[in-house]
């Protein structure tokens, strides 16, 4: 099965993950910075938050740092990948592995978060079964913020997408990584959706606030807010 593949790669990934994706992802430190700048809590705030999809936990702890009174709670497939998370983060952190496609939120939270994870379900339906997940998990003016790849709007658009992103590969890692290692694992576990697919879909789930503050070719940051019941 697909997921297991994923699931096994981010498995053996786990260790050299953080310099991995430097490598793999253009600015993306640059775009962990705009997902945070977004948050509109004040720096003492105590909130809840839950981190979909957390990797090795790179978002969480640059959040934490600087919103230090935030609980964070983060799910991933990766066992290995959790257990960085909680060095990283921080033991109180609550680690949670499962699927997203069997995850079922338990508590509700007033920030959701995801970075470069929810491309991996299916298809569109999958995409959006979670969002409606995510939007009744969200206390009233909660936030969700995704950074995460997206498709062209057209083949000749994706194409240059894809284009520009091996640009960016080949000053780090060599022609041969890209066309044997990278390329093949994109086609057989990613399944990015058109930017405002997601946009459609959000709407659909209720966010009746939606913006797109980062957006670099086939990488996006995007904000859906919840609104306060009358």
């Amino acid at each position: 099965m697909r997921t297991d593949r994923i699931k096994m790669h981010f498995e053996e990934e786990a260790k050299t993950f953080d310099s991995v994706i430097r490598k793999l992802i253009p600015n993306y430190m640059e775009m962990v910075e705009v997902l945070i700048s977004v948050i509109p809590f004040q720096k003492n705030k105590n909130f809840s938050m839950m981190d979909l999809g957390c990797g090795t936990g790179t978002l969480s702890a640059a959040i934490k740092a600087k919103f230090p009174g935030v609980e964070i709670s983060c799910v991933d497939i990766a066992e290995k990948m959790l257990e960085i998370t909680k060095a990283k983060v921080g033991n109180q952190t609550n680690c949670i592995r499962a699927d997203f496609n069997q995850f079922e939120f338990t508590s509700r939270y007033e920030l959701i978060v995801s970075s470069l994870a929810l491309h991996h379900l299916e298809n569109d339906n999958d995409k959006l079964r979670l969002y409606e997940k995510i939007y009744s998990a969200l206390t009233d003016d909660g936030l969700f913020v995704n950074l995460d790849i997206v498709l062209g709007c057209d083949e000749a658009m994706q194409n240059i997408y894809m284009e520009k992103w091996k640009e960016f590969m080949r000053k780090n890692i060599s022609e041969e990584e890209i066309v044997n290692q990278w390329l093949p694992t994109y086609y057989a576990e990613d399944r990015p959706a058109k930017l405002l697919t997601h946009m459609d879909m959000l709407k659909a789930c209720g966010f009746p606030c939606l913006d797109v503050v980062y957006k670099y070719f086939n990488y996006a940051v995007y904000v859906a807010k919840k609104q306060k019941r009358a």
